[in-house]
This record gives C-alpha cells, structure tokens and sequence, in this order.
C-alpha cells in the first residue's frame, strides 16, 4: 500500500540510527530517571487483561516476590510504560507510513505462523525470566557500565547466529 513517495530518499547510515537512539536513550534516563524498558509495559498490560477477567494478578508470586513497580496513583495500564510502549509503536507506524513501507503480507504457510508464534510466545516468557529483553539488559546496561549487558550482548548475537543458522535450515 503506497500512500505517497517517501520522505526520505536515503536510507541512513547504522551509526546515524545509533547516535539518535543513543540520545533518545540518554535523554529518556535523564527526564524519567529510569532507563528505557519495553517488556514490563507488555507485562502490565497481561496483567490488566488478566484483572479484567477476574484474576489478581498483583498478588501473584512475581508481584509479591519482585514488587509492583507502578505507584499507587498508577494502574495496570495507566503507567509510563503504557505511555512509552505506545509512543514507540505510533513511531514505528509513523515512520513506515512516511516513507511509503507498510504493506500487508499474507502468511504464507500455518508453519511460519506457527513457528512466529512460538517463537514470540517464547521470547516473551524469557524476557520475564531474564528481567529485561534486548533493549533493557542490552542497549540499556552497556551506557550504564554494566557487565551484564556485556555478557547479555555476547550471547544474545551467539543466539542470532544459531537461529538463523536454524531458520535457514529448516524454514527457509
């Protein structure tokens, strides 16, 4: 779906993205406090989902063990990380539109869907064990001198290499 000619003719340069999402990152940690995270919004926002239903998940072990961030004025889903999360996809969304990118694509077969899926449903299960996805054990502990992110980023590009070693294989 075209909508109109894109704004920018030029794809920019992997050190340009890195420098703007580094001021991005520096400037959220400097305004908020806090470091950017994505995957705990996605975990208020189950856990809303979840309180609609009937459920308590505020008393729930993780809850109770790891404490509930959000402060008592705040809600599941009326948090920064709601806020956050959202104005993240509306960026992506904008910047696809803008330069004439977003298309919808038909799934091709039930096994890639299947394999998205799991896949999906896995990575978000291990951002709760881990404590973070990507960007806060990774893109935000290396600016803080964090060894963790170090070793996260080490094994996070072994994992890359062996799935997409995998995906070749087996899927593609």
């Amino acid at each position: 779906m075209k909508l109109s000619t894109p704004v920018f003719k030029k794809l920019w340069s992997y050190q340009v993205g890195g420098i703007i999402l580094a001021v991005l990152n520096l400037s959220l940690l400097v305004f908020t406090g806090s470091p950017w995270r994505i995957t705990s919004g996605f975990l208020y926002w189950g856990a809303w989902v979840l309180e609609k239903l009937g459920f308590n998940p505020a008393g729930w072990y993780y809850f109770s063990v790891y404490g509930n961030r959000l402060s008592p004025t705040e809600t599941f889903l009326n948090n920064s990380f709601t806020v956050l999360n959202i104005a993240v996809i509306l960026g992506v969304l904008l910047i696809t539109f803008w330069n004439s990118e977003f298309k919808w694509k038909k799934i091709k077969t039930f096994k890639h869907f299947a394999f998205a899926l799991g896949g999906g449903i896995i990575m978000g299960y291990g951002t709760r064990l881990s404590f973070g996805c990507n960007i806060g054990a990774f893109f935000s502990a290396i600016p803080s001198f964090s060894l963790h992110g170090w070793v996260y980023g080490i094994f996070m590009f072994a994992g890359a290499w062996i799935g997409n070693k995998i995906l070749v294989k087996y899927l593609l």
